[in-house]
């Protein structure tokens, strides 16, 4: 929404905008969904009930786009929005949704970038899902995240949060960083202000063949 104007902003939010605490819930799994939502401000987790367990699918950011499911006509929502910390977001019905992107080109674009960028993200986690050993999915996970970025000096940088690397490698938090730790124990990765630093892509890429070796070796036998 960065494309609009400070005053196009506040005055959609006067009119669509709703806030909520750390913690609430924004929609629920099954519920009919009547609404699309614009994040303002805040993080929201999107989260979905596996067999009784609940798995994080994404944590959102401000400009994300999310509820889209209410786009379609009479459907339910394929999961549920929890406020990670106090958030502002933007109701959107169909019709409204419609009208602000046929007045708003930039923002069209801006939202069409983002749901390519969500459907490249559900095939890593469907790659993930085939991959059988978990330090396999957190490496796989880490050398997609540096498409499209430039090495520093120091390396590779990405800022991600542990429980946003979860979501994104398809696993629980404790074992995300298990797998982490192991990485940063080899020396393929270091953790810094709250950020991994990937020092040697070559390296990371060489071991992610060498599980896949060791885990076609283990399939072999019974």
């Amino acid at each position: 929404m960065q494309e609009l104007g400070q005053a196009d902003r506040q005055r959609l939010f006067e009119r669509f905008g709703r806030s909520y605490a750390a913690g609430d819930t924004i929609y629920d799994e099954g519920e009919s969904a009547e609404h699309c939502y614009l994040l303002q401000d805040g993080r929201v987790r999107l989260v979905k009930n596996i067999r009784g367990a609940e798995r994080s699918l994404t944590v959102l950011k401000p400009g994300d786009l999310f509820g889209e499911d209410a786009l379609l006509p009479r459907v339910r929502r394929s999961a549920s929005a929890v406020a990670l910390t106090d958030a502002q977001v933007l109701a959107l019905d169909r019709r409204t949704f419609g009208v602000l992107l046929a007045g708003n080109p930039e923002v069209a674009s801006r939202l069409v970038e983002q749901l390519v960028r969500r459907l490249r993200h559900a095939e890593e986690q469907l790659e993930n899902a085939m991959l059988r050993d978990q330090p396999s999915r957190v490496v796989n996970t880490l050398l997609r995240l540096t498409a499209g970025l430039e090495a520093t000096s120091e390396g590779y940088v990405l800022s991600i949060s542990p429980l946003e690397l979860s979501s994104r490698v398809g696993l629980d938090v404790d074992a995300v960083k298990k797998a982490v730790q192991q990485l940063r124990d080899g020396g393929y990765l270091r953790i810094a202000d709250e950020k991994i630093i990937l020092p040697d892509l070559d390296a990371l890429r060489q071991l992610y063949q060498l599980l896949g070796m060791k885990e076609e070796v283990r399939g072999g036998f019974p």
